[in-house]
């Protein structure tokens, strides 16, 4: 007897290859699996083999639970993690417990077990477990699960949208956005992909030093034509697990759309790409203002000036007022020590705008500069360079990331099974 449900069980007279002919494909996302058995390791592998698997990357580890628990003490979590246990079943929940205890909350987690127990599949269920598995099962079993949980019709985007936005022209948003993308690319090892919405004048082309013929206009101008498959082949591959959608940057005609132009692009890109960062150019207009409104989460970058502070206080404000229900805007100072010139305060800036203060960027005409003639970031020019570590923080803090394992474990002792657990809708 399998434990998932007969909607979602192949049915023997099925052919694997007809299912999956005509299911969703999984979104990038990013799956480790913790097996005791070589056995089960290899039937976990030869799930990527299914097509609906195409963009996932996945990993097999040993150790099973215990396993898991280690590797997560220091390292940050998939959003999926499969674990293989021949506990009896009243020591399961236990050591889970100790896996939820490293574990973030937004990661889902599914069972192979080797007990046939219904009450245990039904208390691992409550407890907030995505599912439970009797072994041995088939590939095409963990597959329909993991479909189950990320690509079936009515559940929700996967992908988490950021909107970096500048409160003056030469802010600096483009290079926070793009340096906080990579950061997420290598800390977490997500893929990330950026929205280069500065169709006239968009940098991310030249900050990674890419030149792809087609790009962001090519989709919005396709309008209800675009699709997966299109978006998949206007992004360009910048670095290892970040992709682009760059702006034309030509002034050949005028850029003007309506409200919700960029509104399918961005659900789109929500079901296939797990991190979403948007360089939204400092301009005011009806899609600028749907976008702020729609995203899930907005950094407004400032320097420590007048001009600023005003048009981050104007900003914060009204984006407060589109988004009454949502996390408040979040800031970052940029340029923060240029010589010889007056500056406000951080911290008092912060507070003016009444926005949390999420990350101070010195000023270093040098490394910058450097960085943007070489097409570069700027943990290629100075990996040990202290902004690394700033974008680092912002990058967790906006992907709702614990800033350090050790901080988070502090207070997860103090967090329940269900809520780490959480299982998606």
């Amino acid at each position: 007897m399998s434990f998932l449900t007969p909607s979602v069980t192949p049915k023997a007279e099925e052919p694997a290859a007809e299912i999956a002919a005509g299911a969703r494909l999984v979104p990038r996302i990013t799956i480790q699996a913790f097996c005791e058995h070589s056995q089960t390791a290899q039937m976990v592998e030869s799930a990527l083999h299914d097509r609906r698997m195409s963009k996932v990357a996945l990993t097999t580890h040993n150790g099973g639970i215990e396993g898991a628990v280690e590797t997560y003490k220091s390292n940050p979590t998939p959003n999926l993690i499969i674990v293989e246990t021949s506990l009896p079943p009243e020591a399961i929940p236990q050591a889970l417990q100790s896996l939820a205890e490293v574990c973030d909350a937004s990661t889902s987690v599914i069972v192979l077990g080797h007990f046939n127990d219904v009450m245990l599949y039904r208390e691992l269920i409550r407890s907030g477990i995505s599912e439970y598995i009797v072994l041995p099962a088939s590939p095409q079993l963990i597959v329909t699960a993991i479909t189950e949980l990320y690509a079936a019709e009515g559940a929700a985007p996967i992908g988490r949208t950021i909107g970096f936005i500048s409160a003056k022209g030469g802010a600096g948003g483009s290079t926070i956005t793009h340096n906080v993308a990579w950061s997420i690319a290598t800390t977490l090892r997500q893929d990330c992909l950026i929205l280069d919405m500065d169709l006239p004048f968009g940098t991310a082309g030249l900050n990674f030093n890419q030149d792809p013929p087609h790009g962001l206009a090519d989709a919005l101008l396709a309008n209800q034509k675009v699709d997966q498959t299109m978006l998949d082949r206007l992004m360009s591959k910048a670095a290892n697990h970040i992709n682009l959608l760059t702006a034309p940057a030509t002034l050949d005609r005028s850029w003007d759309f309506e409200e919700r132009s960029f509104e399918q692009i961005i659900e789109i890109c929500q079901k296939s790409v797990p991190v979403i960062l948007l360089d939204i150019p400092h301009v005011w207009s009806g899609w600028t203002r749907h976008t702020l409104a729609a995203i899930d989460e907005v950094v407004i970058v400032a320097e420590p000036d007048l001009a600023n502070l005003r048009n981050a206080k104007n900003l914060a404000d009204t984006i407060k007022a589109l988004r009454p229900t949502e996390k408040a805007v979040s800031l970052v100072i940029n340029k923060h020590g240029v010589p010889r010139r007056p500056e406000i305060n951080p911290s008092e800036f912060a507070s003016s705008v009444e926005c949390a203060l999420i990350g101070q960027i010195g000023f270093d005409a040098a490394l910058f500069g450097t960085a943007a003639n070489n097409g570069q970031m700027i943990a290629e020019v100075s990996a040990n360079n202290k902004a690394n570590e700033i974008y680092r923080a912002i990058g967790m803090h906006v992907t709702g990331r614990q800033a350090s394992h050790s901080a988070s474990k502090a207070t997860s002792l103090l967090t329940t099974l269900p809520a780490l657990f959480k299982k998606r809708a």
